[in-house]
């Protein structure tokens, strides 16, 4: 299993095993409007890709890594690794910072952040406080290695809703990862508090008949609740055991039941 380049709430690193049977080499393209840290692309054989998030730190350290993924590097290779100084990298201002200097930043704070969550308060700014117990920056040749791989990818800021409706065609394969709007609760504090919610639920189940119709294939994966009954009328279901650690403390993970919606029947 090849390990993503993110830590990130929510990730489907369990579910893989599951997600992976659905995917063909005979599709097109891939599609993931919600990347995330994209743990399914990095572990599909694909050749072209379009990747999009609603996150702009997200996309513009993807497409830095891409350009140059040295000059990140370099960046990151001169961060120290202390309580500190993630406070002083977290909480500082700059403006006049190039894209792989940020780059570097959201690798650094998403590396030593709580759970690998991606929230931000009012004013748009990063609040995650450190974590003591969280993983080791990443080493240089696994990230070279990382970045062969982003090169498969297109990275797309934009709508999920606007970046599929305007590219997905026959025979693309399309993989939705939406962050749950349980009653518009997020299960996992990512992004601001308005990023989706009960209305989007509507614009993704009107999405997903799209792809249908233009002869594409999709894989929608979501919690277990009333809002995934909503979305799977009409398309085939799986019910499937994943493990959630919502506290960040391994005593607190605990199984839950994710379900797969699809188009595709096997």
């Amino acid at each position: 299993m090849q390990k993503a380049l993110l830590r990130w709430a929510g990730s489907k690193k369990k579910l893989l095993p599951h997600l992976i049977k659905y995917y063909s080499n005979s599709f097109e393209r891939y599609f993931e409007p919600f990347v995330g840290s994209g743990q399914l692309f990095f572990n599909l054989p694909l050749k072209n890709a379009i990747l999009s998030d609603i996150n702009g730190d997200l996309i513009n350290m993807y497409n830095a890594l891409k350009r140059d993924h040295v000059q990140v590097y370099q960046h990151l290779s001169h961060f120290s690794q202390t309580k500190e100084f993630y406070y002083t990298l977290r909480d500082g201002e700059q403006l006049d910072k190039d894209e792989f200097y940020l780059a570097a930043k959201f690798i650094f704070l998403n590396t030593y952040c709580f759970n690998g969550l991606y929230r931000t308060n009012l004013s748009g700014k990063f609040n995650v406080p450190y974590s003591a117990s969280s993983g080791k920056l990443i080493h240089f040749e696994e990230l070279e290695r990382l970045v062969a791989y982003l090169h498969k990818g297109e990275f797309i800021l934009g709508d999920f809703e606007t970046i599929v409706s305007s590219q997905c065609s026959k025979n693309d394969f399309v993989y939705l990862d939406p962050p749950y709007a349980v009653r518009n609760k997020r299960i996992f504090s990512q992004y601001s508090p308005d990023t989706f919610g009960l209305n989007d639920l509507i614009r993704l189940k009107s999405l997903i008949k799209e792809i249908d119709n233009r002869g594409a294939k999709f894989v929608l994966s979501y919690a277990a609740c009333e809002e995934s009954m909503f979305l799977s009328q009409d398309w085939h279901c799986e019910t499937v055991q994943t493990v959630r650690n919502i506290s960040g403390f391994a005593k607190h993970r605990k199984t839950e039941q994710e379900v797969l919606i699809t188009n595709i029947y096997q």
